[in-house]
């Protein structure tokens, strides 16, 4: 089984998709999918479908839409089945039901979760370790399953929503080291326009402005460098009653004091991204 959840729901055995049509039936799918080779107790997908106000039928109804998961899975089953017409695996074996609850079972599958938790992992431990240009490789491999927002196509109760902030807040992890590790490798001219639309989709995201900030100054453009930190103290104050933190302080006064003949970014006053560390000042 091989299962896609960073986009549209796109679980297939066999390449056979299996996801149901109706809502509801595809709900208990993603949630059963995201928690693939686990089981999930039935209290949870009843919370997840029906946001806590259940009706009486609830479990009974639950019954009928891992019925029809099961007649999908079926169906894509036939196409490995043996000659004489019986089938290596059921459909009962790749969604079990156990004493309070329900597995799917991946049989090995692939899983874009998976898989992009394991790379952005990897894309850590090769910033840590400074090698940038392993490390924007893999990152980028890692953002490239993404093909939309997670269960882009399933209506979200409590458990799939918390998963999916759970997700974006990982994304914009991988997606920030990335861009860090390409500044390191002097792409700055190369990033522009991804900082252009991240900043202006992250409107209060200060290390995306930072980054945006940097990419600008080293790309000679040290006056729109200046403003994004303008239009971004502006927000802050005006939406949040809040300073810029520290370190985008620190990010200004370097690029103002930084000469003008380094603007190209091969001076040595060159300024760098400083190291992480001081939260937003509230404004008295």
């Amino acid at each position: 089984m091989d299962i896609g959840l960073l986009g549209a729901l796109n679980v297939r055995t066999n390449g056979v998709s299996v996801a149901p049509t109706a809502p509801k039936p595809r709900q208990v799918l993603a949630l059963l999918a995201l928690r693939a080779d686990q089981v999930v107790p039935v209290a949870a997908l009843v919370e997840e479908v029906w946001a806590g106000a259940p009706p009486r039928s609830a479990r009974t109804t639950l019954q009928t839409y891992v019925l029809q998961i099961r007649e999908h899975i079926t169906a894509a089953l036939r196409r490995d089945a043996d000659p004489d017409g019986t089938d290596a695996v059921s459909a009962k074996d790749v969604l079990t039901t156990l004493p309070g609850g329900y597995l799917l079972a991946s049989g090995g599958g692939g899983s874009d979760i998976r898989e992009f938790e394991r790379l952005r992992e990897l894309g850590c431990r090769a910033m840590d370790g400074e090698d940038f240009a392993g490390a924007s490789r893999v990152l980028r491999q890692s953002l490239d399953l993404w093909t939309g927002p997670p269960f882009a196509d399933v209506r979200t109760g409590v458990h799939l929503a918390m998963e999916a902030r759970r997700l974006e807040e990982g994304r914009l992890c991988a997606l920030d080291q990335r861009i860090e590790a390409d500044l390191r490798l002097g792409r700055h001219r190369e990033l522009l326009a991804e900082l252009t639309v991240l900043t202006s989709r992250h409107r209060t995201h200060e290390n995306l402005h930072a980054q945006f900030m940097l990419a600008l100054y080293r790309s000679g453009r040290r006056g729109e460098a200046l403003h994004v930190y303008q239009q971004l103290r502006a927000l802050l104050v005006r939406d949040l009653g809040l300073e810029p933190s520290a370190r985008l302080r620190r990010l200004q006064q370097s690029i103002l004091t930084a000469g003008a003949d380094s603007a190209d970014g091969s001076a040595h006053d060159d300024p760098a991204l400083p190291a992480q560390g001081g939260g937003l000042t509230r404004v008295p």
